[in-house]
């Protein structure tokens, strides 16, 4: 896949095929477009275009509000994407400037004059450009005038819901992994950098990595405590994790990511981590001593072990 952040290095393609989006989480939605994009691109002889915008025009237009939670961050994206089978991503610099055009201007000026559009695909519920004052009409209008075609993919259904990357967001939000997991296609999972805690996990036999995330825009899941799968470099364990202000120990109300990884006594300081969402096994409770915490975590242990057991997320979908 070709990668471009600049539109003045995009190449002249034949027949360009592309869609539009910021395709955050590129879920099972999203795909299915990807898909019919590629069949296209090959029916025609052209090829395949992603164009997606980083930074979000939230952080750019509202650069104010914090409360933007992403499902993936722009890397993740972009490894995802990689996977799809489309030939050319381009990453455009969402800018203040930009985000005056016109739907008319972007169409014109970047889709039909900087890269010559042969088709665009889009999403059943498309809007773009200033706004979002674009609409499905208006591309109607612009197609013949600019020379290019139309085609838009239906929502996709999976148990009778229609996908979006809204519906993911909300299903983690409540911890719901497992929802998350049937509509992205794979599980939910973030990247993180060790960073020193307070040692209080050792003391009771479950030392665990405090993980700090640089992007403050990536989303966390629930309060509670997930059977996960820790991936380093090329080793997967298993393990379990807390989100949460740790209240049986007491932490001025600071959210906090903590991972055991079981059977493993390596030092992990500043090393990077993935870390890959299984199973909400429980909600964070407090308790009233160390001991207390430490007999549910021990009963936490075993049942993350049981549902982990054969898992394996290099293997999984």
């Amino acid at each position: 896949m070709n990668i471009y952040t600049n539109l003045d290095d995009f190449k002249t393609i034949k027949n360009p095929v592309l869609t539009i989006g910021t395709y955050d989480g590129v879920h099972l939605g999203h795909q299915k477009i990807i898909s019919f994009l590629n069949a296209e691109a090959q029916k025609i002889g052209g090829e395949s275009v992603v164009f997606t915008f980083h930074p979000h025009p939230r952080m750019v237009l509202n650069p104010n509000d914090h409360n933007l939670e992403l499902l993936q961050t722009i890397d993740e994206r972009i490894k995802k994407l990689k996977n799809t089978g489309v030939k050319h991503l381009i990453v455009f610099p969402f800018t203040k400037e930009f985000s005056r055009l016109s739907a008319t201007e972007f169409i014109k000026d970047i889709l039909v004059d900087k890269i010559g559009i042969h088709t665009l695909v889009v999403g059943y519920d498309h809007h773009f450009g200033r706004d979002r004052e674009g609409s499905m009409a208006q591309l109607e209008e612009l197609a013949p005038v600019c020379n290019f075609k139309i085609e838009e993919i239906s929502a996709f259904m999976k148990d009778e819901v229609k996908i979006s990357s809204t519906k993911i967001r909300k299903a983690l939000q409540v911890g719901d992994v497992e929802e998350a997991t049937k509509y992205l296609g794979k599980q939910f999972s973030f990247v993180g950098k060790v960073i020193r805690g307070d040692q209080i996990g050792s003391k009771i036999d479950f030392p665990t990595a405090n993980i700090k995330i640089a992007e403050d825009y990536k989303l966390i899941p629930a309060m509670g405590v997930y059977a996960v799968k820790i991936v380093l470099g090329t080793d997967e364990f298993s393990g379990m994790l807390n989100i949460g202000n740790r209240p049986t120990i007491g932490n001025n109300g600071e959210n906090r990511i903590e991972v055991n990884i079981f059977d493993f006594k390596e030092d992990l300081y500043d090393q990077s981590i993935k870390v890959i969402f299984v199973k909400m096994i429980r909600n964070e409770k407090a308790f009233s001593n160390l001991d207390e915490l430490k007999q549910q975590l021990i009963k936490d242990e075993s049942k993350c072990r049981s549902i982990l057991g054969n898992f394996s997320y290099s293997n999984s979908k």
